[in-house]
């Protein structure tokens, strides 16, 4: 099962680091872009004759939380028989990770349009998502949202885990007692992988 929120990130999908992401030339708005992604996949479906449906877009946005501090979407959908994830988080914004999802939609279309269903089905071999087991644990550089190899600290984390708490406390919009453990093991795991490196 995928979750419209919190984010559900395919496993093993690399992250983008919060200082890499770009602002993006995208002019949608949220709702705009949203119309775009759910469009987009419909149209692939018909294009294809092969129906998208179970479609979920997976993001940090809640009532009261329109600019997630984690901008990062996952579309899921189930196509030709197997479910599909085009993940995004490159942006500075939700409606730019979607707007960009959008585009690599439209390119699976032209795809379709140029050459074979073979060619795309090819393509899209790279959208099969990996999702964890039920019950497994992220690792804590994903809870934490840092890149994989990137040089951490004591101060990096402790900035880290206040900046993530004040959002999934369970006293905030869309925080939880469970995303608030996660957030505890997940600093917990970093500070020892730091005193023991």
């Amino acid at each position: 099962m995928v979750d419209a929120f919190p984010l559900t990130w395919p496993e093993g999908w690399p992250r983008v680091a919060v200082e890499k992401r770009e602002a993006g030339q995208f002019r949608t708005s949220l709702a705009g872009a949203l119309d775009n992604v759910e469009g987009s996949l419909r149209a692939f479906g018909r294009d294809s004759g092969k129906p998208v449906s179970g479609i979920v877009l997976s993001s940090n946005i809640t009532l009261g939380k329109m600019k997630p501090d984690d901008p990062g979407v996952a579309a899921w959908f189930l196509w030709d028989g197997e479910q599909r994830c085009i993940p995004v988080d490159r942006y500075k914004t939700v409606e730019a990770n979607l707007q960009a999802i959008h585009h690599v939609l439209e390119a699976r279309r032209t795809e379709l349009r140029h050459g074979t269903l073979a060619l795309v089905r090819a393509t899209f071999r790279g959208f099969t998502p990996l999702l964890p087991p039920p019950g497994a644990k992220r690792p804590w550089r994903e809870v934490m949202e840092r890149a994989p190899g990137e040089r951490v600290t004591h101060d990096i984390i402790e900035a880290c885990y206040r900046r993530l708490a004040s959002i999934r406390h369970p006293d905030k919009p869309g925080g939880s007692h469970d995303a608030m453990a996660e957030l505890n093991r997940a600093r917990d795991e970093a500070l020892k992988e730091i005193d023991n490196g």
